[in-house]
């Protein structure tokens, strides 16, 4: 789904209470390191607004999402999308496009559904440090 958005940069959204999310967002801060990457959490009010943007569900939290060049990408396509900003090996990961989309997105869901019982959940969302905060979007 294509739609305009102020900022060029890709941003990543993410359930900020959900521990499996939290600790992939902090991978991928470390792997982006030329910090091109921005970040907010599905339940933010950006996070809201770029959902609506994009004609995506506000209400369900079952799936990150991608947004880059003016797309929303989700599940493990935005997967990866994303590691093709990161630096190698990780972004040798894309080879994982040959997989057919349907038995991706089944791994992810099967993920998805079960994330909260493997990793935990908290009671509010993450909060960056102060050096990170300039990823974070509001």
């Amino acid at each position: 789904m294509s739609k305009n958005t102020s900022d060029r940069s890709p941003i990543l959204l993410f359930d900020g209470v959900c521990n499996l999310c939290n600790q992939s967002v902090q991978f991928s801060i470390r792997r982006d390191r030329e910090g091109i990457i921005k970040y907010a959490s599905l339940q933010s009010e950006k996070g809201q607004s770029l959902l609506q943007q994009f004609d995506l569900d506000t209400d369900v939290l079952k799936s990150v999402v991608f947004i880059d060049r003016n797309k929303a990408y989700t599940k493990s396509d935005a997967a990866l999308r994303l590691v093709r900003y990161f630096d190698n090996p990780w972004k040798w990961a894309t080879v994982f496009s040959i997989v057919p989309k349907f038995i991706r997105d089944a791994v992810y869901d099967w993920i998805a559904r079960n994330r909260y019982r493997w990793f935990g959940k908290e009671e509010s969302c993450w909060l960056p440090t102060p050096e990170l905060k300039k990823r974070f979007l509001g």
